[in-house]
């Protein structure tokens, strides 16, 4: 999830790789501090007690030739070294308290070398002081409206039904793997044209009682009327109060429009579609300061974050007037925003957004493909119900304001008829998801969810290695390293080949010195998964053998079934929640974490454990963060407002130009 740059000073190690967002806490990774030895570990020093842990047992790999990862442990002199980098520290501590590291197979430090080490790493990231680190919001891309944004913004802003941005290019998924990341909304030059037609079509199909909101009267001349109406929509379209020199032009385009024989209904009009193809609307730009240092950006700008947060869309007449009494970013008001929001039905598209993304159940209409003729229950209608349910299930954590924690485990979930004769639960009839109690204990949660547990299969079969990788993934937020090349793969169904159960099949499998030490992570979390086919329904047999659902962590400690996994991962609920706290602050924000976010995230996910684990505190957290109010300046300003990409800028000016 974090992206890091290139240290600066020379203690400091070489630049390196991406690491994962390990988590600090979770007592997989920390396992066995508790019996150290105090005479062993008090008071333990670098050059003499740690470096020659690591010299033994780690540089070999993580040296200075070829380092393994892009991360060299002789480039860091003292603690000083690592604590300028506590996302390392993090995962130094997740590895090495999972027995990650050294991988197996590799000699490994006796108990005690190995507990010293993680007291030691553990006395390290503890004595960090974040206060000394240089505040940083993060870097400002101009933020183009992703396709859904752009369909909600002209709902709420002309009232259309229709979804004309669903004719656009694909948007790509960027940091934290959502598609509203600015550094992936490109601007293709197809694009251009779409928007074109785009705001031809909306301002057709706008009803016009919607869209000639003041008409000429006795009091009003058509041309007062025009200057109401488009500073009415303009200044909601760009979502800031008009300078005065737009005002004029907008007028101006007006005239021109009437002087070549347009009536005031399609000058008004014309002028709009102008509106609707303006870098201004397309892009949600923040106004440039002449600043050293990062400021607060204006409650307008503010307003505008939390709309596409919560809704994906423009600011409500609501949060316009509380920006233009300046009194958003107020402690108190924000916190009441952020609840009248969640309960507006706009906020279903936080929900869908979020929820789809991050568990990946997008995928259910893409590359989830389960086999027909293995599994013809598998209809449209259940693949729907199956999408739905984890959305309504986050929906209606937000609304209630329930623990996180519920998407670990809960007793309740969102079913239809179909989805709930899926999931064996009866006396449920109709086509509409509605909330269900559940009484089974290996139901409950996303992770065992039906969408979940069929984007994590094959078309014939289950996969305990995507299942485990999806719960180190998505879940604790420590997604292993990609599989290394030319490594044979597996049968593509479940039946049992030589005598040997699949299961049997991979173990073999893993035993492979280049496999082991990922799928040693992996595959006992999938393991546990098991009891679930292909389409998440429940089995005791694959293949006339029983289903064998045990598993052994890294740890040595052992479970069986879903139930005693989610067990687990509950205990695991500080590497749950910070991981879920990183891809929340990644989303609202538009962006990829960086390295310089550490410190945020650290201080949110404290907070929300603080508080029962409460979304509601997340949410407000998060907008009250610095990095959601602050901004820095990144590219030259015109007028207080950001430079428009010359291709958007050259086709608003033709669209905006008078008509014959």
């Amino acid at each position: 999830m974090f992206r890091h740059r290139p240290p600066s000073r020379a203690a400091r190690p070489a630049p390196r790789a991406l690491v994962p967002a390990a988590r600090l806490g979770c007592r997989w990774a920390l396992l066995g501090l508790a019996c150290a030895a105090p005479a062993l570990t008090a008071g333990a020093d670098y050059a003499t007690d740690i470096r020659p842990i690591l010299e033994s047992y780690c540089v070999k790999c993580h040296g200075p030739e070829k380092p393994k990862g892009g991360l060299n442990l002789v480039g860091f002199a003292d603690a000083a070294a690592f604590q300028h980098d506590p996302k390392l520290l993090e995962m130094l501590l997740q590895r090495v308290g999972e027995f990650e590291m050294p991988p197996g197979g590799k000699p490994q430090p006796s108990a005690a070398e190995r507990t010293q080490l993680l007291e030691w790493l553990k006395a390290v990231f503890e004595g960090i002081d974040f206060d000394k680190f240089e505040k940083n919001p993060g870097r400002v891309v101009l933020h183009r409206l992703s396709r859904l944004e752009y369909n909600n913004t002209v709902r709420d802003l002309f009232g259309v039904t229709n979804r004309p941005a669903d004719k656009f290019p694909a948007d790509g998924a960027g940091g934290g793997g959502f598609d509203n990341n600015a550094d992936t909304l490109f601007i293709p030059p197809i694009l251009l044209e779409k928007y074109l037609a785009a705001a031809e079509e909306v301002i057709e199909q706008a009803p016009a009682e919607r869209l000639f909101l003041f008409k000429p009267g006795p009091l009003t001349s058509k041309r007062g009327a025009a200057a109401r109406t488009l500073e009415h929509f303009t200044m909601r379209a760009f979502r800031r109060p008009l300078e005065p020199e737009e005002r004029r032009g907008l007028l101006h385009r007006y005239d021109q429009a009437v002087r070549t024989g347009k009536s005031h209904e399609e000058a008004i009009k014309q002028v709009l579609r102008g509106i609707l193809i303006s870098p201004n609307f397309l892009f949600r730009a923040e106004a440039e300061r002449a600043a050293d240092k990062p400021y607060p950006i204006t409650d307008y700008e503010l307003a505008s974050r939390l709309a596409y947060f919560f809704w994906s869309s423009m600011p409500d007449e609501e949060l316009f007037r509380v920006a233009a009494r300046g009194r958003l970013r107020e402690p108190k008001t924000l916190e009441a925003q952020v609840r009248r929001m969640i309960h507006d039905p706009k906020a279903a598209s936080f929900a869908e957004s979020f929820a789809s993304q991050w568990l990946g159940v997008r995928n259910l209409t893409t590359t989830a493909q389960p086999d027909p003729r293995r599994f013809p229950s598998y209809t449209p209608a259940l693949r729907d119900a199956m999408y739905r349910e984890p959305v309504e299930f986050f929906l209606a954590l937000l609304r209630e304001d329930r623990s996180l924690l519920d998407l670990l485990q809960a007793d309740y979930t969102f079913l239809n008829e179909e989805l709930a004769r899926h999931y064996g639960i009866t006396n449920i009839v109709g086509p509409e998801l509605r909330r269900v109690p559940l009484t089974d204990p290996n139901r409950g949660g996303v992770v065992t969810m039906a969408g979940v547990l069929t984007i994590t299969s094959y078309p014939l079969r289950t996969s305990p290695v995507l299942r485990g990788k999806w719960v180190l993934e998505e879940i604790l937020g420590t997604p292993p390293p990609p599989p290394p090349p030319m490594v044979k793969g597996l049968p593509p169904d479940d039946a049992p080949k030589e005598s040997r159960t699949f299961r049997q099949q991979l173990e073999a499998h893993r035993q492979k010195p280049e496999c082991a030490a990922c799928h040693q992570r992996m595959d006992p979390l999938g393991f546990g998964l098991e009891n679930f086919d292909a389409i998440g329904r429940w089995r005791t047999e694959i293949g006339n053998q029983p289903v064998d659902a045990s598993g052994t962590l890294v740890t040595g400690e052992r479970f069986t079934g879903p139930a005693e996994l989610k067990r687990l991962l509950l205990e695991a609920k500080r590497q749950f929640v910070r991981n879920l706290t990183e891809k929340m602050l990644a989303y609202a924000l538009g962006r990829g974490l960086e390295r310089y976010d550490f410190p945020t995230v650290k201080r949110l996910s404290e907070t929300v454990l603080e508080h029962e684990c409460r979304s509601s505190v997340l949410l407000t957290e998060i907008v009250k963060s610095y990095p959601f109010q602050y901004r820095r300046g990144s590219a030259p300003a015109i007028s207080g407002r950001p430079l428009a990409p010359p291709g958007v800028a050259a086709a608003a000016s033709r669209a905006q130009r008078p008509t014959q």
